[in-house]
């Protein structure tokens, strides 16, 4: 279903940049929205799609062995939406803030039976003892509803008939409140838990295309958490899961349409 929303999206877009294509065949037609960026604050609302996985370092000992990966991430495809705050600095600056709600369900794969070798215990972690993992052990199935606050700079180029492109980039404050964080449970209990506050780094590319009565910006844009969101399994909890991993991160990459 997320998949089939992605490529509606995708769909509706080049559909949408098709019909728009007479805008530009004519030098004598009038530019639409000719006053809409002299505006010192405008509104709108996007939506979009998502892929999202996450960036991985295992731990040398227990996330490895020789040259086999024993954690493994699966992506997933979401969707999402939000509104738009802008700020108009100058001809060619804007100052955006793009509150929205994401949606993701991403899964995480652990091979790490042949953890049971370290039983006996290392310099680093105490002794343990082994259990079988099951199928349900070794997949986490990981849902995550976020709330994302980016912060964007906007730098554009002059407008070309009724169109003009554009990048941005700036920093997130991302919440997600499916975290599981202040859960006194772990992986032992099939409870997987992450951090709720979180930073990222975010660039965007896209086209801004102006009709008579709104304006409509396809573009892509990518999201990297720059913290550690692995939140540690209890002391008395094998090393099969989040001590298999050193780092944790989370990569999404967004196709969005906004409308102004």
């Amino acid at each position: 279903m997320n998949k089939f929303l992605l490529r509606a999206l995708v769909l509706a877009s080049v559909n949408i940049a098709v019909f728009a294509d007479a805008q530009f065949r004519t030098r004598n037609r009038m530019d639409k929205l000719e006053d809409f960026d002299e505006q010192k604050f405008s509104w709108g609302f996007y939506l979009n799609g998502n892929r999202l996985d996450y960036r991985i370092v295992l731990h040398p000992r227990y996330g490895a062995e020789g040259n086999q990966n024993l954690v493994k991430s699966r992506e997933s495809y979401s969707f999402g939406a939000g509104l738009i705050a802008k700020w108009r600095l100058n001809d060619n600056l804007d100052l955006r803030l793009e509150p929205g709600l994401q949606f993701a369900q991403r899964q995480l794969i652990f091979n790490t039976q042949s953890n049971d070798q370290y039983a006996a215990g290392t310099l680093t972690n105490p002794p343990f003892f082994p259990i079988a993992l099951t199928e349900k052990d070794k997949v986490r199935e990981i849902k995550s509803t976020l709330v994302d606050i980016p912060v964007l700079l906007e730098l554009h180029g002059n407008r070309w008939y009724n169109s003009r492109p554009y990048i941005a980039g700036g920093v997130n404050y991302i919440v997600n409140l499916q975290s599981n964080s202040d859960s006194v449970d772990d992986n032992m209990q099939q409870v997987f838990r992450s951090t709720t506050h979180n930073f990222a780094w975010s660039a965007e590319m896209g086209i801004q295309f102006y009709f008579n009565k709104f304006k409509l910006t396809p573009a892509i844009r990518g999201t990297f958490f720059m913290n550690n969101e692995k939140v540690a399994d209890n002391e008395t909890t094998p090393p099969y899961w989040a001590t298999a991993m050193s780092t944790l991160q989370t990569r999404a990459v967004m196709f969005v349409l906004k409308f102004e």
